[in-house]
């Protein structure tokens, strides 16, 4: 298994779909590093030498893509500056709640969790409809 920035690379797997597991790298952008490291991308990643490894994490650094520990914490930096401006994003980031106009009355189960059943309680002193 061999590991990229930090990250471990699924050895099985041909390394254009590999360097997914890199938070931040997607499709476009794993084909972009490969093609800038001259790499094939139909190359198990198991196959890769050490060179070719180190290729792979020039191209990323060269190419000023943000990944993994940065992009994470750029992302929460966004999350908290729109909670502290109180904006509707914010707000609604805050409360759980769906953030770009999906409806809420049903559906929305991904941001809202599993259902929570409201029951009744009675009262034990309240009257009874016999007299």
């Amino acid at each position: 298994m061999a590991r990229i920035l930090g990250v471990d690379i699924p050895g099985e797997k041909r390394i254009d779909i590999a360097l997914r597991y890199v938070y931040g790298l997607g499709p476009t952008t794993s084909k972009e590093i490969l093609a800038r490291a001259s790499i094939e991308p139909s190359i198990r990643a198991k196959n890769l030498t050490e060179q070719q490894l180190s290729q792979i994490v020039h191209a990323i650094q060269e190419g000023k893509y943000v990944i993994e520990g940065d992009l994470r914490r750029e992302i929460g930096l966004n999350l908290k500056r729109l909670q502290g401006i109180k904006c509707y994003r914010g707000v609604r980031h805050l409360r759980g709640l769906p953030v770009r106009g999906q409806r809420t009355q049903t559906n929305a189960r991904t941001r809202k969790g599993p259902r929570k059943t409201v029951g009744v309680q009675r009262n034990p002193n309240a009257k009874t409809g016999i007299h």
